[in-house]
């Protein structure tokens, strides 16, 4: 079963291609360029590489978010399209639990994945690995203020790994309010893999492709403000 997988919900661009317990490539870049110009493209490099055509996709996994509203939206566009036109279930993977695989293997406490929502602000969530390997949400992904997602996460006494390029931009605040509990990803621990949002989606239940759309947590600030004044 080829499973392909993208993620554009960050900076961080990733397509993936597993065949069951085998990971066949992956496309992973972490630059600052527009993703609607790439993917495509990066798909059938990727696919050209790996000897498979897009009639060997049994299966589309995309991240649904959190994330960039933009980057969400191209990466859950695409992954609809081509689901839809080659009649293929579609499945969608939490960015932040993508993030808490692709870095806190084997690790034995918690993990709080970190995207910078600005003004102080994040995405975050609580995992931990189960039996089965995979981890498993402890609190659910939410749009929260650091000092906030610290000062609950402080109710736990044992270790949190921080994981995300962001995590750095609010380190200061994790750590005066978790101390030596609060710990961050290496350099490699950041970079989420497509590979890993491959496995994650590969047993996921199928979304329906027409009203899949992207788990933002919260209103983009357009659509706040237009709610506000038209009441």
């Amino acid at each position: 079963m080829n499973i392909l997988a993208i993620d554009t919900s960050t900076e961080i661009m990733g397509i993936g291609l597993i065949n069951g317990e085998k990971v066949l490539g992956e496309y992973v870049t972490n630059i600052k360029r527009t993703h609607s110009v790439r993917v495509l493209a990066a798909v059938r490099e990727l696919l050209d590489d790996c000897r498979v055509t897009l009639p060997e996709i049994n299966k589309v996994v995309v991240t649904s978010g959190p994330g960039s509203y933009t980057g969400l939206r191209i990466g859950i566009t695409i992954a609809k399209t081509l689901a839809w036109t080659m009649n293929i279930p579609l499945s969608g993977v939490s960015t932040l639990q993508v993030m808490a695989a692709s870095g806190g293997k084997n690790f034995g406490g918690f993990i709080a994945p970190v995207i910078d929502a600005r003004r102080g602000n994040i995405y975050s969530g609580l995992y931990r690995w189960n039996a089965a390997g995979k981890p498993e949400p402890v609190l659910e992904d939410r749009h929260v203020s650091a000092k906030e997602w610290a000062e609950r996460l402080s109710r736990y006494s044992e270790q949190i790994l921080f994981l995300g390029y962001d995590a750095a931009k609010h380190e200061q605040t994790f750590a005066e309010v978790l101390g030596e509990r609060a710990l961050f990803g290496s350099l490699t621990d950041h970079l989420i893999r497509p590979a890993e949002l491959a496995r994650l989606g590969m047993d996921a239940p199928a979304a329906d492709v027409h009203s899949f759309t992207p788990s933002y947590l919260r209103l983009a600030e357009a659509e706040a403000k237009w709610r506000e004044k038209n009441g």
